[in-house]
């Protein structure tokens, strides 16, 4: 009798869903099945120089594993397309292309974000070292800069979202700035 309320209580443990078995390598198994969508998104950059922050909206794409794209509405149109290595960016009717080799800090960024999107851990822990907090259901990736070079720049990206869904990331620069951006994604049916 007491075997068999033991083994009742072993199947039910096992068949209720377990927040403590989430861990850094289940996020990023959770993002990886991620292949890309569509989302609205506001950005707000808080200087140190200004008394309000610069709000900016608009909408992304993403398509695994390493296209972006960016649209912002307001305040002024701007595109910025990001294909492999070539970030391109159109504004006021004019267009810049830059390789990403040729500037390797705004790759190692560029590719914090490409990498997170795509649930790559071993990208994400050669440049940051990564700090999971909470569920499935609510979670929270601090990046942490391993390397002088990208310390000079940025303190911590902040990463939360629910499941496989990356809903919000913040930047804290060294020089005090902060960017916070709030991502709500856009079904396609």
């Amino acid at each position: 009798m007491i075997l068999r309320c033991i083994a009742c209580l072993c199947l039910f443990a096992l068949s209720v869903p377990s927040h403590a078995a989430f861990n850094l390598d289940q996020l990023m198994q959770d993002l990886a099945l991620n292949k890309g969508g569509r989302a609205r998104f506001v950005e707000k950059r808080y200087m140190t120089l200004l008394d309000k922050p610069v709000v900016s909206t608009g909408e992304m794409r993403f398509t695994a594993p390493d296209r972006l794209e960016r649209r912002t509405q307001t305040p002024r149109p701007e595109t910025l397309q990001l294909d492999g290595d070539l970030l391109t960016i159109e504004r006021d009717g004019r267009k810049i292309s830059i390789d990403l080799v040729q500037q390797p800090q705004a790759r190692i960024f560029i590719d914090s974000v490409r990498s997170t999107l795509s649930g790559n851990r071993g990208a994400l822990e050669k440049d940051y070292v990564l700090r999971l907090s909470g569920t499935p259901d609510k979670w929270q990736l601090a990046l942490e800069p391993r390397k002088e070079a990208i310390a000079e720049l940025m303190l911590r990206i902040t990463v939360g979202g629910r499941g496989n869904q990356i809903r919000h990331i913040e930047y804290l620069q060294a020089d005090g700035d902060r960017v916070e951006l709030s991502i709500e994604p856009i079904s396609d049916q």
